[in-house]
């Protein structure tokens, strides 16, 4: 196994994963916010103007859901891609969206500038092998019951088509505990970044499902030289259409950015 592309190079060398003014693997710690899923213009717009003005470079949104039941706010689809497209530009912002199918695949590669493998579709293999034929960066999030070898060979099979631009993600595992919606493993991310070439980044808001566990995760992963995180953030997470309980408002962003800059 240990002749995989995905594993260390003989050299040592580090996959810098670069878009735009962003880069990942290079020492720098990016942290990516957005809401959960895009609602609307006014409150994406809103958030596009709390990240830049905290020095932020990333903004993530939701567009297509892809959710437990089927009675659960879906996303705008299209009409978020197109939105998050928009803001981001306005605001030369580096966009994430996962992607739910190939379906959306050149609606993506057209309009966003990193595409997320959420953790349903992490052995989705058909879409990561499309995904390994296009040079964009992929945000791969470990499945909620994947082992660490199975994340990193989900990340082969993009690597093995010719795309090294890949992120890879923690994003907690389903366990026997209740307290916290899934188990957030730093021993996993930080087996990731030693094992493999990749950038390695966590995101805290599904990784625990509190928001109050957020902030504290987020600045444990810049002390363990991790490559970033990725949070969910709203203006009012208790009106917030989907996952408003794992997501902190912007006065809690921005003590978060201030926080991260005194580490």
């Amino acid at each position: 196994m240990k002749d995989l592309k995905v594993y260390k190079k003989h050299d040592g060398q580090k996959t810098i994963v670069k878009v735009k003014n962003v880069t990942f693997n290079d020492g720098s710690f990016n942290l990516i916010a957005g809401p959960c899923s895009i609602e609307d213009r006014k409150s994406l717009e809103k958030t596009a103007q709390l990240i830049v003005k905290n020095g932020g470079k990333l903004l993530r949104g939701g567009t297509f859901k892809l959710r437990t039941s089927p009675y659960n706010f879906q996303g705008l689809g299209k009409e978020g891609v197109e939105l998050l497209y928009e803001i981001g530009k306005k605001y030369n912002l580096v966009t994430v969206s996962e992607i739910p199918s190939i379906c959306e695949l050149e609606l993506f590669i057209e309009k966003i500038d990193i595409i997320q493998v959420g953790a349903r579709n992490m052995d989705n293999y058909p879409m990561l092998k499309e995904l390994g034929k296009i040079k964009k960066p992929i945000l791969l999030k470990r499945g909620p019951s994947a082992t660490i070898e199975e994340w990193l060979l989900a990340a082969e099979y993009i690597l093995n088509g010719g795309n090294d631009q890949i992120i890879l993600c923690e994003r907690g595992s389903t366990t026997f505990e209740t307290y916290t919606r899934n188990t957030l493993d730093l021993s996993a991310a930080l087996a990731a970044k030693k094992l493999s070439h990749l950038p390695v980044i966590i995101d805290p808001s599904h990784g625990t499902g509190r928001a109050d566990m957020v902030s504290d995760f987020t600045k444990v992963a810049k002390f363990l030289s991790l490559d970033g995180a990725i949070i969910e953030i709203h203006e009012n997470p208790d009106v917030a259409l989907s996952d408003g309980f794992q997501t902190i408002d912007f006065k809690e962003y921005e003590e978060l950015v201030k926080s991260l800059w005194k580490l």
